[in-house]
């Protein structure tokens, strides 16, 4: 009885649709709904495995998060680890790392968006320097990069609270036992820090995976997959194609292969884990 509102949640917003999706796939129709959707089998992927630029945005979004993931994470406990330590105001400054967490994604988006103008304040400051403007957000080569930072900028934050309670979880006995041992500050983050966080680690990591897999609103917002489809990533292209050019049998084909990428990501990742339960 506890468990049923659970079940049924999971059951009819993420069974249901997933089954859903699978289901869609395998059927063709015209664009639009104008004619009855008939069953077609593989025919959908066949036709976008054989579609360069789909591969192409396939592996724009495999690229993305392979940047991203270890970018994120490796930020956040960096500024995780700074946290722990015993500096002035330190909660004031976990505040200001996390606020940014705090503010729904679309207005983040906003924000960002005026900043990267090529008349934005960013492009001043570098002018104030004596730097060249940049295009960002209208550049092929930059556009992707500005994505990045602006989708880090929200999720460091978030993970790094998560980094923090690891962190903080540690047994000092153990700083202590390397400091008996002469162990410097480095070898003492890797042979101390590192092994007993993994299991945060990779859970922030499954967690970031699956979140930059299905990141949109910044791609909607800042680039709408442009220029040149250099920010179109498998999530925006599966909602562009369904919602866009009314292909809802071919975007619902996108989904289940970005999750099937996702799933192979994930599943590498619990390997690690279980890797060091065994241990």
């Amino acid at each position: 009885m506890f468990l049923a509102p659970a079940v049924l949640s999971i059951l009819g917003m993420r069974v249901a649709p997933g089954v859903s999706a699978v289901w869609s796939s395998l059927f063709k129709s015209l664009p639009g709904g104008i004619q009855e959707p008939r069953f077609a089998g593989l025919a959908n992927y066949q036709r976008l495995f054989e579609d360069p630029q789909f591969l192409g945005t396939l592996w724009r979004t495999v690229l993305f998060n392979l940047v991203i993931n270890p970018l994120q994470i490796a930020v956040a406990l960096g500024v995780a680890f700074l946290m722990v330590q015993k500096i002035p105001m330190r909660g004031v400054w976990r505040t200001l790392v996390f606020i940014p967490t705090t503010i729904p994604i679309v207005g983040s988006s906003i924000a960002w968006g005026a900043a990267l103008r090529q008349d934005g304040p960013l492009n001043v400051l570098l002018q104030v320097i004596g730097l060249s403007s940049q295009p960002f957000l209208t550049s092929p080569q930059q556009a992707l990069a500005c994505v990045i930072v602006v989708a880090s900028w929200i999720g460091i934050g978030y993970w790094m609270l998560f980094l923090i309670a690891g962190l903080e979880d540690i047994p000092s006995e153990y700083y202590e036992a390397a400091a008996i041992d002469r162990a410097g500050p480095v070898r003492t983050f890797f042979a101390v820090t590192v092994p007993l966080l993994k299991r945060p680690l990779l859970f922030v990591l499954v967690a970031d995976t699956v979140a930059n897999f299905v990141l949109f609103v910044p791609v909607q917002m800042l680039t709408n997959g442009g220029p040149e489809n250099s920010t179109t990533l498998l999530m925006f292209d599966a909602y562009r194609t369904t919602y866009g050019y009314g292909s809802r049998n071919l975007g619902a084909a996108e989904v289940v292969i970005l999750v099937a990428i996702m799933l192979v990501f994930v599943a590498l990742q619990f390997a690690l884990l279980k890797e060091r339960d065994d241990a």
